[in-house]
């Protein structure tokens, strides 16, 4: 890793997505647990976005283990009538420290723009947990060359008033890159990132040094190190390859 990224801690997050019934869910968090505490410590934090139904569930297995909990999303409001939605504080009842919004999934499968994101962050920062905003453009974006000017957008109108690299982290990931096996090259990546830090000074005159920016779409122990090696990326969000703890644990490696 470049001595930028390393001046801020790597940070690795497993989002399991909708997958995960109890029983797996627990065995797999028990396998991830005892990697961490049987090896070499890595120079890196972990945290693990398991679906909503087993965060309680979890918490216990990743008691003392120095893995954190995170949920997938949350509502903008704390409570109210809203059927089938979980609020911030509801995720740090469960034991989260962190959320993830703004994910592609939700801004494409539930129309979700970056209003509702930079209320979503706002809500998870009100409750203390640290919002995981995401970001990236769709494959439309890169072909007509508009992939920079849009993640510069989505950085500008999903962070809310108070954001700071204390409470906030930015993923950046390519839409057309998640659970396709393509990944953008080193140079798209640095460029992304950048993007994404001259988004944040803009946004908030300052800081953007200290902001931990991570690279998420088809990670996997085979392309991990490669990734981590990129000038300002500080970290991956992993999605299927986080189904496995042991190949979760190997892109964790890749930090030691």
């Amino acid at each position: 890793m470049t001595p930028a990224s390393r001046s801020r801690r790597p940070l690795l997050i497993a989002n399991w997505k909708m997958n995960g019934l109890h029983a797996d869910g627990i065995e797999r968090a028990r396998a991830l647990a005892a990697h961490v505490g049987g090896a070499e410590a890595i120079d890196g934090d972990i945290v693990v976005c398991p679906p909503a139904t087993l965060l309680f569930a979890l918490r216990a297995v990743f008691a003392g283990s120095g893995v954190a909990l995170g949920g997938q999303d949350c509502h903008a409001q704390a409570e109210g009538a809203h059927t089938g939605d979980v609020s911030a504080p509801m995720l740090s009842d469960a034991g989260c420290s962190h959320v993830i919004v703004g994910h592609s999934e939700r801004r494409a499968g539930h129309g979700e723009g970056d209003e509702q994101v930079a209320a979503k962050a706002a809500a998870a920062h009100a409750a203390g947990l640290t919002a995981i905003v995401c970001v990236g453009e769709s494959a439309a974006d890169r072909d007509a060359g508009h992939a920079l000017t849009v993640i510069g957008r989505q950085v500008g109108g999903s962070l809310p008033e108070g954001a700071a690299p204390a409470n906030t982290v930015v993923a950046y990931e390519p839409v057309w890159a998640i659970g396709t096996g393509r990944t953008p090259g080193p140079a798209d990546i640095e460029a992304a990132h950048r993007q994404v830090r001259a988004g944040w000074e803009r946004r908030f005159s300052g800081g953007g040094d200290a902001l931990r920016v991570l690279y998420g779409g088809s990670v996997s122990a085979r392309n991990a190190g490669e990734i981590l090696a990129v000038p300002g990326v500080d970290g991956v969000l992993v999605g299927g390859a986080s189904l496995s703890a042991d190949a979760f644990w190997q892109i964790c490696q890749a930090c030691r």
